[in-house]
């Protein structure tokens, strides 16, 4: 047995009782369920629930604070700068979500950063919530160094995540491009590590900086695609963390200081531009040309940014959530010590 598989609301339900418990307003372990179980549902395993005992582990730190003030210290038109007070990621960034889209109303668009914030997960799970208000969105995180800079050895750089969602008409899902600007998430070498399996080379270095294929000797993660990722991740820096005047990389790289986590989001109303439905018409012919390509050797299908998160979530949402031994040994190892209760289909592997 690798896994356990477990029906969604019982996952979320088990999910949201551990982080409460942990110390986290029952409000806050509510929206960190529903961000971990989204990714979960989607087949983002490295960003679901196996990321509670860690979150439970910055509480205790200080890393990340329960029932934060979060605070508004700069508005411009269309801008709009927060100070989340070290709130976890799920509630500030839901919180620039709401303000991002309060000033697309305004404005056809909008822009909120948040500075001092804490872990915010897959992000694709803020840009489908403007998607589904009819809005294009984009997000972007920042945080310490944890990957090399290409050309570089060591952590220079974070793996910053950017997502993309545009929305469809007819019913259609968004379409939603949720990608980070390392080789991989190191999430993913996390998740290989509850499954005591071995990581593709390319993901990640070891403390010497040689590639390896061991999940537990990976000292800093990839870019993606060598310079270009190291690029990439750079400007969210610089569009996350020194606009919103909360630099993180620099100085961790001149005196080793760590920041906060920072993020942003930007909302915009198709309409501003024009025809709105005409828009989504174009969305829909451009979608169905790029379906309608052959498929290379090896392919059975040409999907949209999106779309294999689309399949699995519904195969999930019915099937249920498969979760690694390897998480749900920890996840049942903290609900002891933390008075939680099991779920029924974890107590078949404890």
């Amino acid at each position: 047995m690798t896994a356990i598989v477990i029906a969604p609301d019982a996952l979320r339900g088990f999910a949201a009782d551990l982080l409460e418990r942990s110390g986290f307003t029952a409000a806050e372990a509510q929206e960190m369920a529903n961000l971990l179980l989204w990714a979960n549902l989607r087949g983002v395993d490295s960003h679901g629930v196996l990321r509670i005992p860690r979150y439970a582990e910055m509480l205790k730190l200080g890393l990340v604070r329960s029932d934060a003030q979060m605070t508004e210290l700069h508005r411009t038109g269309a801008i709009c700068v927060l100070d989340a007070g070290r709130a976890p990621g799920a509630t500030a960034m839901n919180r620039a979500v709401g303000v991002a889209t309060d000033l697309a109303a305004r404005f056809g668009l909008g822009w909120c950063s948040v500075r001092g914030t804490s872990h915010a997960g897959a992000i694709g799970y803020f840009v489908q919530q403007l998607a589904d208000r009819g809005l294009i969105g984009i997000a972007m995180t920042a945080s310490k160094p944890l990957m090399t800079y290409h050309g570089a050895k060591g952590e220079a750089l974070s793996s910053n995540p950017l997502a993309i969602a545009v929305p469809q008409s007819q019913d259609r899902p968004a379409i939603i491009l949720d990608m980070s600007t390392a080789a991989v998430a190191l999430g993913k070498i996390m998740a290989a590590r509850d499954a005591g399996k071995t990581i593709p080379e390319g993901w990640g270095v070891d403390a010497d900086g040689a590639a390896t294929t061991d999940p537990n000797a990976v000292a800093a993660v990839l870019p993606m695609a060598g310079a270009k990722g190291s690029g990439l991740s750079l400007m969210i820096e610089i569009l996350c963390s020194l606009l919103a005047g909360a630099p993180n990389i620099a100085p961790a790289l001149i005196d080793g200081t760590v920041g906060d986590f920072n993020g942003m989001v930007l909302a915009v109303d198709p309409a501003a531009f024009g025809d709105r439905d005409l828009f989504l018409t174009q969305v829909g012919v451009l979608a169905d040309a790029i379906h309608a390509l052959p498929p290379a050797p090896g392919f059975t299908s040409v999907l949209l940014p999106g779309e294999r998160g689309h399949q699995t979530e519904a195969l999930r949402s019915r099937d249920g959530v498969p979760v690694p031994i390897g998480t749900v040994n920890r996840l049942t190892a903290l609900a002891r010590e933390i008075g939680a209760i099991i779920p029924d289909a974890f107590r078949q592997a404890v």
